[in-house]
């Protein structure tokens, strides 16, 4: 259990390092702005609390939020994921409910469902960060395009990270 919240802890701190001090400062266009910090919430085990992921998605979004020099934009996006996650981890449920112990990772549940269940979370997420950002619905589509193709660069980056950084854990 100890393990676990600080395996969790030096994750927090390392998306949030990598997303200010790395793809922050990568300029890839007007429309493509990756967020990689957001694979916190979306590999969070499966048994976290409900309260405890709205929590900690604030907490994370408004991190973000003090480097990114945003008034809460972040910290919304990150509640409104949290918010949704429980009932699309339910909406993408196995017939025999998740193993005890795992993660909601590429490793364990495989690209296809990762790609399903993490990209709902990711969109959710960037459309409400950006509409927030831009306000107004005069530049709509141009909103959405920039949505969807940062969402896209998005599942891209934490794909390859979980491809990097995470091992399946050997079975017994």
């Amino acid at each position: 259990m100890v393990n676990e919240i600080l395996r969790n802890i030096f994750r927090f701190v390392a998306l949030v390092l990598v997303q200010v001090l790395i793809v922050k400062n990568i300029e890839l266009g007007r429309f493509i702005n990756p967020f990689v910090y957001v694979l916190f919430l979306v590999i969070l085990p499966f048994e976290t609390p409900k309260w405890s992921l709205l929590f900690i998605g604030f907490i994370l979004g408004i991190t973000i939020d003090m480097f990114y020099d945003t008034p809460g934009f972040h910290a919304s996006a990150c509640v409104v994921m949290a918010y949704i996650r429980p009932g699309i981890l339910k909406l993408f449920s196995p017939r025999d409910g998740y193993e005890s112990g795992t993660q909601p990772t590429v490793q364990y549940l495989g690209v296809p469902w990762f790609l399903s269940y993490a990209g709902i979370l990711v969109l959710a997420h960037h459309f409400v960060l950006f509409f927030l950002e831009i306000f107004r619905f005069s530049e709509f589509f141009s909103t959405f395009f920039r949505a969807i193709i940062s969402a896209l660069s998005t599942m891209v980056l934490i794909v390859t990270i979980q491809y990097l950084f995470n091992r399946k854990k050997e079975q017994e």
